[in-house]
């Protein structure tokens, strides 16, 4: 039998019974649009996370810290042939000579170590008083650290400073009155603030040291911590940390806190990751939380579309059964296309086909079902969304649930098969009567 003959026998025996093939089928487009549907949904919310947490930090941008191991024994042991690795047991530090191996990493562009003020510190601005991180790096321009500015630029000087997008935020009034409506934000950029630091001797008597600086950048919103950071130069808090603790710092003996370290590309950033680590240091990049975010909703998606696959399977009755009770009705006809020659190989493709065109007709209802009603909820909840995020100030999602090209093709395709697979045992059936019996079939 020709396949277009084929075509045209399944279509004609599927039109005579128009309303048991509709009630077979709707059962298909239920199941199917409930996959297209919540799988949609775990896919939209993936991408609303994804958006969410790219937003939050550079993903090339690695943190590499020291390790400090468990292992006893012996004392500091400095300089040697450890690679530039300081060590004490199982310790490695961030020496000047491990920044230089950090540096010889393929795809690193660029390694800047970091330190954090170990002193009190506050920053003033005429009457008002605010609170902030301090960080000293060794650039002296944060974009080699990814970071952009909304106002000024990003280059740091012994006289100047970028702050971060919220910094202003955190300004108050020390001397406020009660019931007294506090200040706005100060607009920092362009103008001169006072950092001061402060430290305590033997007898407890407060110790301070003031700078005056320009800041000359404001940091663009980030949604990290910089949007809360002051930025310094590495040397300028190497004298502040002296000051603070009373010792000379040799980076080359005690290390640096933390060095920054950023790929050329996202796509190496786990792979220098894993070298960073295999090196004895710790290291942990935002690139880690999105993997676990990926990981979890595609779990979501399985899951999901395997509660979407339960009608599927008891659609996937509703086609053997309907499949099953035709064939007892067109026994004399199947006896009847043996009689004038039909083989059991033609009979089995046309109830194969007649069950996967009920497949065929229910996948490309639920496909289209599914499809629209996504739509639907995707304006709705991205709606809703948006209102959440305007009360709590976050920024609105662009998605919620998504439909891929590939989605709607899978689901068809995945019913078809479900037809055929649910009307094979009736075809074997009707493939193998004996035409003799056949038409005696009353």
């Amino acid at each position: 039998m020709k396949f277009l003959d084929l075509l045209r026998l399944v279509f004609n025996n599927l039109s005579r019974r128009k309303a048991r093939v509709a009630l077979t089928a709707i059962g298909v487009v239920i199941g199917t649009s409930a996959v297209v549907i919540l799988v949609s949904l775990a896919i939209g919310l993936q991408m609303n996370a994804n958006e969410q947490l790219y937003g939050i930090g550079d993903l090339s941008l690695i943190n590499v810290m020291p390790s400090y191991g468990g292992g006893g024994g012996g004392g500091m042991i400095y300089g040697g042939g450890g690679g530039g690795m300081t060590e004490t047991g199982d310790t490695k530090l961030l020496t000047n000579n491990a920044l230089q191996e950090l540096r010889a990493i393929p795809n690193v562009v660029s390694v800047i170590p970091r330190e954090y003020v170990s002193a009190n510190v506050f920053v003033t601005y005429k009457k008002l008083q605010g609170y902030s991180n301090v960080y000293g790096v060794g650039t002296d321009d944060l974009a080699n650290l990814g970071l952009k500015t909304q106002q000024g630029n990003s280059l740091l000087s012994r006289s100047s400073i970028v702050i971060g997008y919220m910094v202003a935020q955190n300004f108050m009034d020390p001397n406020q009155r009660p019931g007294q409506e506090p200040p706005p934000p100060p607009d920092l950029y362009d103008q001169q603030v006072q950092l001061v630091f402060a430290k305590y001797d033997d007898q407890g008597n407060e110790i301070r040291k003031n700078y005056s600086m320009r800041v000359v950048g404001v940091l663009a919103e980030s949604g990290s911590e910089a949007d809360y950071s002051i930025y310094l130069p590495l040397d300028l808090v190497k004298s502040v940390n002296e000051w603070a603790s009373n010792t000379t710092i040799n980076y080359n003996k005690v290390g640096y806190n933390e060095v920054l370290v950023r790929a050329s590309d996202p796509d190496h950033t786990l792979e220098i990751r894993d070298q960073i680590t295999a090196m004895g240091f710790q290291a942990n990049t935002m690139l880690d939380f999105v993997q676990g975010i990926n990981n979890f909703y595609s779990i979501l998606q399985i899951v999901l579309g395997g509660v979407g696959a339960i009608a599927l399977l008891v659609a996937a009755i509703g086609i053997a059964n309907t499949m099953a009770m035709s064939i007892l009705e067109r026994t004399r006809e199947i006896g009847l296309m043996k009689a004038v020659g039909a083989t059991n190989r033609d009979v089995l493709s046309l109830f194969l086909g007649e069950a996967a065109g009920i497949g065929f007709i229910g996948g490309l209802g639920g496909a289209a079902l599914g499809w629209l009603l996504g739509q639907i909820l995707n304006v709705v909840a991205i709606i809703y969304l948006a209102q959440q995020a305007a009360a709590q100030g976050g920024v609105p999602p662009s998605v919620a649930v998504y439909t891929p090209i590939w989605l709607p093709v899978f689901v068809l395709a995945f019913s078809i098969f479900i037809g055929m697979l649910s009307g094979l045992y009736p075809a074997l059936r009707a493939a193998n009567m004996i035409p003799v019996l056949a038409l005696k079939y009353e």
